[in-house]
């Protein structure tokens, strides 16, 4: 691609985002318009979602450890991913509603509009309430950093941040790649939860309670272990999944980067082979 083709597509980037942003803006004044509404049905996200720690805390009045992990380190991995995952299902969990899309035909309305189509779908009904995940998560995560006794250097305070943005950057791709399925799957939003809602619920308990064909498949073919299990490992100080080298807790940016160029390509290859109903 030569130069003029790198500004047209950081020009695509930009109106995308720009398009993004206001169908955001207006989903937002519309959902503050009922702010009662707004405010019981975040609660109820907040209070639903809670109910996997209230699980967790459940097990632990019952023993110890769970897989050699104590409850602030399981309660460290479960924050991590409720923050992470939420960031993504707050930005752009709408796209599990293509297949829908492509089923009765309304589609065709998003292809007509001088916008991009993933900018439309990601932005669609944007679920403010969402944010209940997010808040409920940050929580689980506040509890866990004071209950640990962490040997904070200046890196792993680094890598908290740079954690919580690459894994929410993995989700997003999982969630644009699941969307590119339904092009040909049309009926397959099931399919997609299984990676997006149960990828957070796996990452929500330690690598040791798997087996280690289950996580070689979440760390080499869809690498969901890079949103918590790996980077957490080394700010915890515990052995690595799969006797991994060190280095690898770094690589979230890297494979973030890379799952969205794939979900990028993933979502250039549906939207091709998308055949209106002609309804």
């Amino acid at each position: 691609m030569g130069e003029t083709g790198h500004v047209r597509q950081a020009g695509r980037v930009a109106d995308g985002l720009r398009a993004y942003g206001l169908i955001v803006a207006m989903w937002i004044k519309s959902t503050m318009a009922y702010r009662v509404s707004f405010v019981m049905t975040t609660v109820g996200n907040f209070v639903a979602t809670g109910l996997d720690f209230v699980a967790i805390l459940l097990m632990f009045s019952r023993v110890d450890e769970l897989g050699g992990w104590t409850l602030p380190e399981i309660a460290f991995l479960y924050g991590l991913t409720g923050v992470a995952f939420g960031l993504a299902d707050l930005s752009i969990g709408s796209m599990e509603r293509l297949g829908r899309r492509v089923r009765d035909g309304t589609l065709d309305t998003l292809l007509v509009r001088p916008v991009p189509v993933l900018a439309q779908v990601a932005a669609d009904r944007f679920g403010l309430r969402r944010l209940g995940r997010v808040v409920q998560g940050a929580l689980v995560l506040g509890y866990a950093l004071a209950a640990l006794d962490i040997d904070w250097t200046p890196v792993k305070v680094l890598l908290m941040p740079v954690m919580l943005l690459s894994g929410a950057a993995i989700f997003c791709a999982v969630f644009v790649g699941g969307a590119a399925f339904q092009f040909v799957a049309q009926d397959a939003s099931e399919v997609q939860n299984a990676f997006t809602y149960g990828g957070t619920t796996l990452l929500q308990y330690p690598p040791t309670v798997f087996g280690k064909e289950l996580v070689r498949g979440v760390t080499f073919v869809l690498p969901l272990a890079f949103v918590n299990w790996l980077p957490a490992s080394h700010i915890l100080g515990r052995p690595y999944p799969l006797d991994l080298p060190e280095w690898v807790a770094f690589a979230p940016p890297l494979v973030a980067a890379a799952c969205c160029a794939l979900a990028g390509l993933a979502w250039r290859a549906g939207l091709k082979s998308y055949q209106s109903t002609g309804s």
